[in-house]
Formats: structure tokens, C-alpha cells, sequence
């Protein structure tokens, strides 16, 4: 039965169901990672029963259908609409699955303030309490704040927004309580997905480059292995697209024919598209024939691939060879 199955299963079921067009358009949505889940769970499909698919169908029809309540008139307003529908006790049960990305956002009411405000409001507070509340904002303010903290400050709390993991709803409570300011509503009492590693690098790729040199060096120095994981992703094979031609031109001198191959079998059009502009025509059908007759390839090689790439785009602008726009407008030269 459905109500068995894992939130993986019943997305590889779904995809499966939907036929290998319609599940295409929706990787096209999703994360690497995420991609190379669903395809794990997919491949370990080896029949999916009638009643499992009209279940998962059923289920992901009420959630869409619900959500499109809520955008219409909120979540009172839907829970009313799906009970004249499906009943109360479903309707509940629909309301439910639906709370944790329905809920307000902890801290909420600081993310409408303004950069400057929020640095004086927090910076007196435990580096820990700074490191939450920093988590939650929009990885552009998270940047600037962190930009105007003081450099061995700037360490401490990157270091701390990357081992954070899960932050329980009660913790959240009392830190807005210890602020003094409106508690924000967390709905259900499953744990919150906060900070960690791919929160510290959003908020890195925001930071001038000053700020992000000093926050590097100083994770090397404390947590080596740390370090190593935040500059892995700390610019990633898709940003390409951000650099400019002349840039891009010179990363394309840099790298081996062999990984830019396998890197584009993984890559977006658009990505493609940015790499063929800057090639002789002649190379780039080349490189779309050797793409051609590399065949399947597994992701795992495409990401090391894409790794490498990006490696040299690092090396590259660490020796000034090319510049990667990020920060304030002020940090960008031009």
C-alpha cells in the first residue's frame, strides 16, 4: 500500500507512472542529488501494482489540489473547501502532509529588516544564536551581515552555520523568547532543516572576496576537512554560465578535452550553449560529436568531471586571471 512507502518511493512510483517524457521535465527542476536519489529509487522499482500507482496518483492529486487552495485563500480557506470534498478527517490529514512548507519561516518578522538594523540588533548575541538566526535569512542579506562581522567572528560562525544540521522548533522558540520578540508559528513538531553546508556556501557566494578569503583561511586552520567540503561547492559547474566570454575563454584553455566532455553530458542547454559560443565552430562540433560517442555515462562521473572543471575556475581567479561576480556591486571590477 501507498501509506507504506517512503517519500522517495511513492516520487519514484510517480515518475514511473508518469512516463519517461513528463518525469524528464520534472528532473529538469531538480538538484544533482536529488536527481541521483530518485533515479536510485527508480532503478529499484522492479514492478509497481496497480493499487500502489492509483494510490501515489490519488495522493499527489489531493497535495496539488490543496496547495492550490492555499495559494488562492490560505490554509483555513483550503481546510474548508477539502472537507466539503473529502470529509474532515482527510481533509486534515491532506492539511498536515502540507504544514512543513506551509509554516512561517522562523524568525520571519528580521528578514524584512533591514541588513544594517539586523547586524546591530545581533551582534551582541552568542556566536550560536548569530549563527541560527543568519541560517534563516535570504543568502544575499546573510552575505552582507556577514561581510561587516568582525573577521574572527566571521570564522567562528561560518564554522557553526556549516555543522548545524536540525534545530528543534522548541530551541527556535526560546531563542525568538531570549530576543524578545513575537514567537514565529511552527506548525507540527518535526524538525527544521537549518544551516549546514550548503547554507554556509549560498551565504560565501554572497560575501566579498575578502571576507570569503578570510572565512576560507580560517577554516582551514580550525577544521581542515570542513574547509575542504564548503570550497568544493563553493562555486559549482552551472555558474559558468555567470562568467563573462572572456572568462570563459580562458577556463576553456585551462581544461582537458576528456572532462569537458564528460562534464556537458550532465550539464544544463544552457551551460552548453555557453561553452559552444566561446569555441571555434569547428571545435565545438567536435566536442558535440565526442559527447555523441561517449554514449551513457554514470553521474558520478560527471559530477568529478564538473569537479575538476570548476577547480581550475578557482585556480584561475585565485591567480587573478579572471574575476567571478559576487558580493556587493562595490566588490565587482569593472
Amino acid at each position: 500500500m501507498a501509506e507504506k512507502l517512503t517519500g522517495k518511493q511513492k516520487a519514484a512510483i510517480l515518475m514511473i507512472a508518469l512516463g519517461q517524457d513528463a518525469a524528464a521535465e520534472v528532473f529538469k527542476y531538480l538538484k544533482p542529488d536529488e536527481i541521483e536519489d530518485l533515479t536510485f529509487e527508480i532503478a529499484k522499482v522492479n514492478k509497481v501494482q496497480l493499487d500502489q500507482k492509483e494510490k501515489v496518483y490519488e495522493e499527489f492529486n489531493e497535495m496539488m489540489v490543496a496547495q492550490q487552495y492555499i495559494s488562492q485563500g490560505g490554509i483555513n480557506y483550503a481546510r474548508e473547501l477539502l472537507q466539503k470534498a473529502v470529509g474532515e478527517n482527510k481533509a486534515v490529514e491532506i492539511i498536515t502532509k502540507l504544514t512543513s512548507n506551509l509554516q512561517v519561516r522562523p524568525f520571519d518578522f528580521i528578514q524584512r529588516t533591514e541588513s544594517e538594523q539586523i547586524l546591530n540588533f545581533i551582534s551582541g548575541e552568542h556566536p550560536q544564536i548569530i549563527a541560527l538566526i543568519i541560517s534563516y535569512l535570504p543568502a544575499d542579506k546573510a552575505g552582507e551581515i556577514m561581510s561587516h562581522l568582525p573577521s574572527e567572528k566571521q570564522i567562528d560562525i561560518a564554522r557553526r552555520i556549516a555543522q548545524m544540521e536540525r534545530t528543534s522548533p522548541e530551541m527556535i522558540r526560546e531563542v525568538e523568547r531570549i530576543l524578545e520578540r513575537k514567537i514565529s508559528t511552527v506548525m507540527g513538531q518535526d524538525y527544521t532543516m537549518t544551516g549546514g553546508i550548503d547554507a554556509l556556501v549560498e551565504i560565501l557566494n554572497n560575501v566579498d572576496r575578502t571576507t570569503e578569503k578570510t572565512i576560507i583561511e580560517g577554516l582551514e586552520e580550525a577544521e581542515a576537512t570542513l574547509a575542504e567540503e564548503v570550497k568544493k561547492k563553493m562555486f559549482v559547474f552551472e555558474d559558468l554560465i555567470l562568467l563573462d566570454d572572456k572568462s570563459v575563454q580562458q577556463v576553456l584553455k585551462n581544461v582537458e578535452n576528456k572532462d569537458l566532455t564528460m562534464a556537458l553530458k550532465g550539464s544544463s542547454e544552457e551551460v552548453a550553449e555557453k561553452i559552444f559560443k566561446n569555441m571555434s565552430k569547428r571545435a565545438a562540433d567536435n566536442l558535440r560529436e565526442d559527447m555523441e560517442y561517449t554514449g551513457p555515462v554514470r553521474v558520478r562521473d560527471v559530477q568529478e568531471a564538473q569537479q575538476r572543471i570548476v577547480a581550475v575556475v578557482r585556480k584561475l581567479e585565485e591567480s587573478g586571471e579572471i574575476q567571478i561576480a559576487r558580493g556587493s556591486e562595490d566588490e565587482l571590477i569593472v
